[in-house]
């Protein structure tokens, strides 16, 4: 064990040797890379937690699963920074196509774009029913007037907030370049998500003692371990769905100002620390106010009239349009590099403004398909399942891979080839079930209610 701390010692030092990756634009400090981190993953499955308590069967179960995840969160947090490293790729896609073949970049390219863009239609989808209750909360609290004799206008139409959001506040803020830029907004983001976390608990602790629900199961006896497995395994997908950050952490590797791996580690840590403390707080007081009555998405959970959860639902909205911006940039890159690429030979144009204009095009087309087709998508909970199934391909499966051909081309001792090696099989043979088992189940459930 001795020789094989040293030896990761060593490995850490050697890649600290290699030259920082270079990328335009403002780097990014460590408070700035932390907040963009934190973002990344403090977005729509902070709603989803207290339903995922509620299936996992109880506060203990689910407490087991997160720290369990959190060694392969962090993990494959750790790989990808090393792997950024070692191949000089800026990129996720890139990474993987670069240390495990071109084969495995182009599948990888392809579950990339498709994960960010059902992500992304999962923050709209997210947005649009905030909006709902959020305009009819501000209505009976203006008008006094309730619900069901509210006037309905097109331009009262929360669908037709939605396209004035998207095109007037999220396109401008999905124009940039950098993903640096955004951690100003995403500071804003963090907060939001805070916020919501406290009042979630203020809810708890102001109710009365007969409205706030047990842990225990309701009806007062103990799961059988088969029964406890399938709920605990039930609830992997909505984890890996709430702290996904991994897609993003490359372009936030390559942006750092320090790009140590030793650093990059402190900041793996820290953020996901800080992402377990909220989602268990959110987790474990939503649950234990609604118990078994708790819905997929816990603000609707709450009544439209509380001033409370009023703003929680604004401030909530403003924080998934700081990371729409952010999956956008990540989803745009798998696009317009080999737009870039192809075109730039066959037109007369300056490549910076060849790169503009693409830019601008591909987010215009991705906000518009994204925004089409949340329009259609009646809640959250019928694509969570399916977004943190393919999540687990980006938090295990290629990780586990890059890691594993990391280890047949860099000069380290053999037992620590053997050791790594062994790691990223457990992580990709993890990946591979987790992925089959909970898209299979999500896949199966949408075709049950068609």
């Amino acid at each position: 064990m001795e020789e094989l701390a040293r030896e990761s010692i060593s490995l850490l030092a050697s890649v600290s040797d290699k030259p920082p990756l270079t990328v335009d634009g403002p780097r990014l400090g460590s408070m700035g890379a932390i907040c963009i981190m934190l973002k990344s993953a403090l977005g729509a499955g902070l709603l989803t937690f207290p339903w995922a308590f509620e299936r996992a069967g109880g506060i203990r179960n689910a407490v087991t699963v997160e720290l369990v995840s959190l060694v392969f969160l962090i993990s494959g947090l750790i790989i990808l920074g090393y792997s950024s490293a070692i191949s000089g790729q800026s990129t996720y896609q890139a990474v993987v196509k670069e240390l495990c073949g071109p084969s495995i970049g182009q599948l990888c390219e392809i579950c990339f774009l498709f994960n960010l863009f059902i992500i992304s239609v999962a923050f709209l989808v997210i947005v649009n029913d905030q909006l709902e209750k959020l305009c009819l909360s501000l209505y009976e609290l203006v008008s006094d007037v309730p619900e069901s004799e509210m006037p309905h206008h097109w331009y009262t139409d929360q669908r037709f907030a939605l396209l004035m959001l998207c095109f007037f506040l999220i396109l401008p803020l999905s124009l940039s370049k950098e993903i640096s830029i955004l951690k100003y907004i995403s500071v804003l983001g963090t907060l939001a998500a805070c916020y919501l976390t406290t009042a979630i608990i203020i809810k708890y602790h102001s109710l009365p003692s007969p409205l706030v629900h047990s842990s225990t199961p309701d009806n007062g006896t103990e799961d059988t371990g088969i029964t406890s497995w399938a709920s605990m395994l039930s609830v992997i997908p909505t984890i890996c769905f709430g702290f996904q950050c991994h897609e993003a952490s490359i372009a936030i590797f390559s942006s750092m100002k320090n790009q140590k791996l030793s650093h990059w580690v402190i900041i793996s840590v820290v953020s996901m620390i800080i992402c377990l403390i909220i989602y268990t707080l959110t987790g474990v007081y939503g649950f234990l106010t609604f118990g078994a009555g708790v819905k997929p998405d816990i603000l609707m959970s709450y009544k439209g009239d509380d001033m409370l959860m009023v703003i929680a639902r604004l401030l909530f909205g403003i924080s998934i349009i700081t990371i729409y911006p952010i999956i956008l940039l990540l989803g745009r890159s798998v696009l317009q590099d080999p737009l870039l690429r192809r075109w730039g030979g066959c037109y007369s144009v300056a490549p910076d403004t060849l790169e503009r204009r693409s830019r601008c095009v591909l987010s215009f087309l991705w906000i518009a398909l994204t925004l089409l087709i949340a329009m259609f998508v009646p809640d959250i909970s019928q694509i969570v399942s399916v977004i943190g199934g393919v999540s687990a391909a980006f938090i295990f499966i290629f990780p586990g891979l890059c890691l594993i051909c990391a280890m047949q081309q860099e000069p380290v001792s053999f037992k620590t080839r053997v050791a790594l090696t062994a790691w990223g099989v457990i992580t990709l043979l993890c990946g591979a079930f987790i992925f089959g088992q909970s898209t299979t189940v999500a896949v199966m459930q949408m075709l049950g209610k068609i």
